[in-house]
């Protein structure tokens, strides 16, 4: 693995696999609650009449309505009604108290310090008070969401933050974190499944404390001493586990998948195109196509690749006319033979083929494209190869599912995002490289963190790493969740997440008003609802498919104005209506069948009553 300084190391750690593995056991699953089947939740139902298994709904709650009023009746402790004054009413509406005068003790206390020997006697009251407000925040809500519309949620937040009767003082932190909690979307709810928006490990989330207490930066190493070292340790054993040599690979922590995508696609841009125009593209810029011999850069990805690709090709001066779309099969995964046929499109038309961007685990099906073949058609071409493993490196952790990334160490760079299906807060991204020599277009020296001086003295650096200077050092909650949990107890919170999502997919085969797209592959899965077929026979397919897409954008919006479910919507690559489709994406492992079963019900439901009010 190269460190900052440019040299070489072979230093490896320990595996993975060799920390205590923590199974999904009873102790492990009681600690969390069964979210979305309790007393409060289960008669927090929408508006109409609904399928088997589901309580009476919730009122809509319409453009006037105070979010927390339209929230499902939840029992309300006496401690909680008593610190909150008017439980059942919004936050903004509460009768707080006139804003006293800072005290200067009370000005001493939020104006303490993190850090040094006093700074954890300074945080931890002010921690119980966000744990406190972060329980009476999501007691309130009593669900995935807050039921409403968005002028309410901007209603109540304004109210609290900017209105007249704004917080002030010493009691912002308490108040401003019960409203966060009471309007955010929660993914520790069995019915907040739309996104890959995990809930994060309490072990991470107390990990990433230690790092804002500490406030790292990975800049330079008089910033984050042992943090650099952390990361740089961190890096070797990920880029062994992706199926890269340590010591001849590289790598950085970025905020996510976008970030890493941009830096595959711009190491792509420097050497491909700078090997075939003679310059060195990040000092001098790319050439004009057709101009001085160059021939037009091109970047081929999946249709069902992630949008960041193409922001990527606009960011590097590519265009995203830059980017070809590969057509996908039925599952949204690349098709070779389309792969190999664009390829050799490029080369008829005097075109150069920058990289071939794989997707390994897309945002919608978690479609996996044939690694193997992409690796070699890039190699035929002379492309660079990116994989985006954003959301399927977690199946690495799994060795039900690390086959199917049979391929990836064959890939010039790698994206892998560890707040997806690794349990992190965000951000958690990682960037790896297989040959640390390809990294050399970032290297970067800027004399007030990384003089030459210090790195010959020894001093590391992982500036010239990263497109971020300021940057936190995300890998210690990481870390902390490898050594805790090791590789196989975070693999069996992957297959559980498997597992809900093949039993899910299963409900929804057998379900009459219900049509699945394709199996998961990873943890999510597209469906759709079947609205009643018009009696009108001369009514067409295309007729009923925008029925269909009318009533499936509706229903999401439905559950989400009741609080009750928050279920993604996307569409199917093509043209034309009938390509609107349903999301799950399964990420909390201590969710049951049962529950998912029981929000599929009450998307039924509310597809019911969408038609009734058509």
């Amino acid at each position: 693995m190269r460190t900052g300084t440019g040299t070489e190391t072979g230093t490896e750690t320990g595996t993975m696999g060799a920390a205590a593995g923590v199974a999904v056991d009873a102790d492990v699953a009681g600690a969390a609650p069964e979210a979305g089947v309790d007393a409060g939740l289960a008669s927090a139902a929408p508006e109409t009449p609904v399928d088997a298994g589901l309580a009476s709904a919730a009122p809509e709650a319409g453009p006037g309505t105070d979010i927390a009023s339209a929230a499902p009746e939840t029992p309300v402790d006496a401690d909680i009604a008593n610190a909150t004054p008017g439980a059942g009413a919004r936050l903004g509406a509460q009768s707080a108290p006139e804003p006293a005068s800072v005290t200067e003790t009370d000005s001493e206390r939020v104006t303490a310090l993190s850090g040094g020997t006093r700074g954890s006697g300074a945080l931890a009251p002010l921690v119980d008070t966000v744990m406190d407000a972060l329980a009476r925040g999501a007691r309130r809500r009593g669900g995935p969401i807050a039921p409403g519309r968005p002028g309410d949620v901007a209603a109540t937040v304004g109210e609290v933050f900017g209105g007249p009767g704004a917080v002030t003082g010493a009691e912002a932190l308490d108040r401003l974190t019960e409203l966060l909690a009471h309007g955010s979307a929660d993914p520790a709810d069995a019915s907040c499944a739309a996104h890959l928006h995990c809930p994060p490990l309490a072990i991470a989330v107390a990990a990433d404390l230690a790092v804002s207490a500490l406030n790292p930066s990975q800049d330079s190493w008089d910033q984050a001493p042992a943090a650099t070292a952390l990361e740089t340790l961190l890096l070797q054993e990920l880029a062994a586990l992706a199926g890269y040599e340590p010591e001849q690979a590289a790598g950085v922590l970025t905020s996510g998948g976008t970030e890493s995508n941009l830096m595959g696609l711009m190491l792509a841009r420097d050497r491909v195109l700078g090997a075939a125009s003679g310059r060195q593209i990040e000092l001098t810029g790319v050439p004009g196509a057709g101009t001085e011999g160059a021939p037009r850069p091109r970047i081929l990805a999946s249709a069902a690749a992630h949008f960041s690709v193409q922001r990527a090709a606009a960011l590097l001066g590519l265009g995203e006319d830059a980017v070809l779309p590969v057509p996908v099969d039925h599952q949204l995964r690349m098709d070779p033979e389309a792969l190999a046929a664009v390829l050799d499109g490029c080369a008829e038309r005097g075109e150069l083929p920058v990289a071939v961007v794989a997707t390994a685990g897309t945002t919608d099906t978690g479609a996996i494209d044939p690694l193997r073949a992409c690796a070699a058609l890039a190699a035929e071409h002379g492309a660079w190869l990116h994989v985006d493993a954003a959301y399927g490196g977690g199946a690495l952790l799994s060795d039900q599912l690390a086959p199917l990334l049979d391929g990836l160490g064959l890939a010039d760079s790698v994206s892998l995002d560890w707040h997806k299906l690794g349990w992190q807060p965000a951000a958690a991204g990682v960037f790896l490289v297989r040959r640390s020599e390809t990294y050399a277009s970032l290297a970067r020296r800027a004399v007030y963190l990384n003089p030459a001086d210090d790195e010959e003295a020894g001093y590391p650096s992982l500036l010239g790493l990263s497109l971020r200077t300021t940057r936190r050092a995300d890998a210690f909650k990481i870390a902390v969740t490898l050594r805790t949990l090791g590789r196989e107890g975070l693999g069996r919170l992957v297959d559980a997440c498997r597992d809900l999502a093949v039993s899910g997919a299963r409900a929804v085969a057998e379900h009459p008003r219900l049509e699945l797209h394709s199996e998961p592959v990873l943890t999510a899965f597209l469906f759709r609802y079947l609205p009643e077929r018009p009696a009108d026979t001369a009514a067409g397919p295309a007729a009923y498919g925008a029925r269909c897409d009318a009533v499936n954008a509706a229903l999401r919006r439905r559950l989400l104005r009741e609080g009750s479910a928050v279920v993604g919507r996307t569409e199917l690559p093509g043209e034309g209506p009938g390509r609107v489709r349903l999301k799950l994406t399964l990420l909390n492992p201590h969710t049951t069948a049962a529950e998912v079963e029981r929000l599929l019900h009450a998307v039924v439901a509310a597809g019911r009553a969408e038609e009734e009010a058509r």
